[in-house]
């Protein structure tokens, strides 16, 4: 399911992940625990595609049987066009200025119909190649950031600490946001919501907003939002941290029922002992690897 190799990642000159090598099997729940700094948030980003490591050789990351690092490297060739494109748009912006200003001093000056037609000509071409460039750059670019968005948003999940909920929007809309990005239909789409928030006990609940809802129903809102696509790995980061002990332990033993009914695989990074000790297996990061 999941297979990284030697992942590192800096920032700045700070190491923060020392070649971490991991393998997660299908259906399983798996805790990441340690203490603060130790990268256990940076290498849940990484493995959720949300941030990407640094380019070794020997690295690999693959979710799925498909290649991340391939389709982010995607990415980064698109971030090297978008440094061109600022050059482009600031050198392309100074000589438009240049080309106008050359235009009203020698407006009188040029008095050959022909002559003038001529410069003008010359000196407008490189902005008609600009607008060339700019156009192919978009669609470029849109289909580039298409392809590891659309992979993340149909095969991964994410819950938060913080549940990040729209406020403006009732649980059911809130939930149902994935799918229509991802262009389903607004009727399938709100069905299989509905059928989502009464599995988790919230069908009285799915026109309520958030801040109608209690901090362990706001978070069983993300937890079906996290799951509308149906993904296959639902990523989680101190999921319960928010939570009173009541609710943090319903949460927990929803992870289990939901791996159980559909065979999700749930990669936890939590502080919570009981929720990473009921973990199929828990991994312990130490100074940016994980420990033996």
């Amino acid at each position: 399911m999941i297979h990284a190799k030697n992942i590192h990642k800096f920032y700045d000159k700070l190491e923060v992940l020392k070649g971490v090598d991991l393998h997660i099997k299908k259906g399983e729940i798996v805790s990441i625990v340690g203490a603060s700094g130790a990268g256990k948030t940076t290498l849940l980003q990484i493995l959720g595609t949300l941030d990407t490591p640094e380019r070794n050789s020997e690295s690999s990351l693959t979710i799925n049987g498909e290649n991340i690092l391939k389709l982010q490297d995607i990415e980064n060739d698109n971030s090297k066009e978008e440094k061109t494109f600022k050059i482009v748009t600031w050198s392309g912006s100074i000589y438009t200025i240049l080309l106008i200003v050359f235009l009203l001093f020698f407006r009188t000056k040029i008095l050959d119909e022909t002559l003038r037609s001529a410069t003008i000509s010359i000196l407008c071409l490189p902005i008609l190649l600009m607008f060339i460039y700019y156009n192919r750059y978009f669609k470029k670019k849109s289909k580039q950031d298409k392809i590891l968005s659309e992979f993340r948003n149909l095969n991964l999940g994410f819950i938060f600490q913080f549940h990040q909920l729209l406020p403006e929007f009732t649980a059911l809309e809130n939930v149902c946001i994935p799918a229509f990005m991802a262009n389903k239909s607004k009727a399938q789409t709100e069905k299989e919501a509905k059928k989502i928030l009464e599995y988790l006990g919230l069908s009285h609940r799915i026109h309520h907003k958030p801040s109608e809802l209690s901090g362990g129903e706001q978070q069983r809102v993300a937890v079906a939002r996290a799951l509308i696509n149906k993904p296959d790995v639902i990523f989680a980061d101190e999921p319960s941290g928010n939570l009173d002990t009541h609710s943090a332990e319903n949460l927990h033993q929803l992870f289990f029922k939901l791996r159980d009914e559909f065979g999700q695989t749930f990669v936890i990074v939590t502080h919570n002992e009981e929720l990473a000790n009921m973990a199929d297996r828990k991994l312990i990061m130490v100074d940016g690897q994980i420990s033996n």
